[in-house]
């Protein structure tokens, strides 16, 4: 435990297996900390003292640093502080951490201890189970009411055969009730398949959370891309998509990155008004914080914010508030897996923009990661 007094760190916490760090509240910047947190974050304590916590703050994650320094005061008045924060790390990766504040110090020199633990594994595990709860809840029962629905309309339809009606009527009302039998079972079909889908999509979360580091390739990110672009051409021949790089950057991705791209491709191509739909691809830095951004742009209407919302990990599912696929959930579901993070903008005057973001990652050419920030 450390003293009332002291400035830093006792060397038994490098010892601890929970990174630990000593924040001054005035500017919400480390005085002091364990290794453990050195190897959490990727930085040197020398590295941490009087960086901002922006810096290792994922910026597109609803906390943000100023939260963070709030939570930092509030500790110091008295008020214990535990929460959940999404740190970037020095490479560029995304990890969930817990964390808890207490006070430490005098008033004149008030600072707070940080306990931070890699909570990744756990949070993913309990995100996942989430997902599969709402699929079952939403999208396989209001699927499977569809078909249900459906066939009923075309026994229905197959009632009214052998009504005694004049051979003109007869003949008008077998139209009808063809033609409201085919609807009904292209409705069954269009539902069913859309059922497989859900289920490739579950099979894909599912291939994202077993894979390890070590099934990672390194690769140039615009190579990854086309790869995934070249896979999609014989389905959709009729779609233009544009790949641009505007840097030569590179990524440590595995399957789980096809996934997230190409749904993200086939979402922009399906959801177009016109036949010949047109997606754009741009590889490059984030001029934010210089991991891989790799942006997908159409001018399809605006993915619909209840969409959006329902990607919340832990929001409640309603009947008002869910999304109506599970696509989105596999793109952000994979890309998080591989450390990436996933944002949505809308475009004006029509149109969505996806922004994939990966860490950077060293050329094999001599280039690093950092020198692309």
């Amino acid at each position: 435990m450390v003293s009332q007094t002291a400035a830093t760190l006792p060397a038994a916490f490098d010892r601890l297996r929970v990174g630990i760090a000593l924040y001054n509240v005035d500017d919400a910047t480390i005085r002091d900390a364990n290794d453990r947190l050195e190897a959490l974050l990727g930085y040197t304590v020398c590295d941490l003292r009087g960086m901002p916590v922006e810096r290792y703050t994922a910026n597109t994650y609803g906390f943000s640093a100023e939260d963070f320094a709030e939570r930092l005061r509030t500790a110091v008045e008295g008020e214990p502080q535990r929460f959940t924060w999404r740190v970037k790390r020095a490479d560029g990766e995304l990890v969930w951490t817990s964390v808890s504040l207490t006070q430490r110090g005098s008033d004149g020199d008030a600072r707070a201890l940080a306990e931070i633990r890699d909570i990744t594994d756990y949070y993913t595990a309990s995100r996942r189970e989430t997902l599969f709860w709402r699929v079952l809840r939403h999208n396989l029962r209001n699927e499977t009411n569809k078909i249900v629905g459906y066939a009923e309309q075309i026994r229905l339809a197959a009632a009214t055969d052998g009504c005694r009606i004049a051979d003109e009527d007869r003949r008008i009302a077998d139209e009808e009730t063809r033609r409201h039998v085919r609807d009904a079972a292209a409705s069954v079909r269009s539902t069913a398949m859309d059922l497989g889908t859900v289920a490739t999509s579950v099979k894909e979360i599912q291939q994202a959370a077993v894979q390890s580091k070590t099934d990672r390739s390194h690769r140039a990110a615009t190579e990854a891309v086309r790869d995934v672009v070249a896979a999609l051409d014989s389905t959709y021949p009729n779609a233009t998509v544009r790949v641009e790089e505007r840097r030569s950057m590179w990524v440590h991705v595995d399957a789980a990155f096809d996934h997230a791209l190409r749904h993200a491709i086939e979402n922009a191509i399906r959801h177009g008004d016109g036949s010949d739909p047109v997606v754009e691809v741009t590889v490059g830095p984030s001029p934010n914080t210089g991991r891989v951004e790799i942006r997908v742009a159409d001018r399809n209407p605006p993915i619909p914010q209840t969409e959006i919302d329902a990607l919340d990990e832990f929001a409640d599912l309603t009947s008002t508030r869910h999304g109506t696929g599970v696509s989105l959930f596999v793109m952000k579901w994979c890309i998080e897996s591989i450390g990436g993070e996933l944002a949505f903008e809308r475009r004006e005057p029509r149109g969505n923009l996806v922004r994939l973001y990966l860490p950077a990652r060293d050329s094999p050419h001599g280039v690093t990661g950092d020198e692309t920030r």
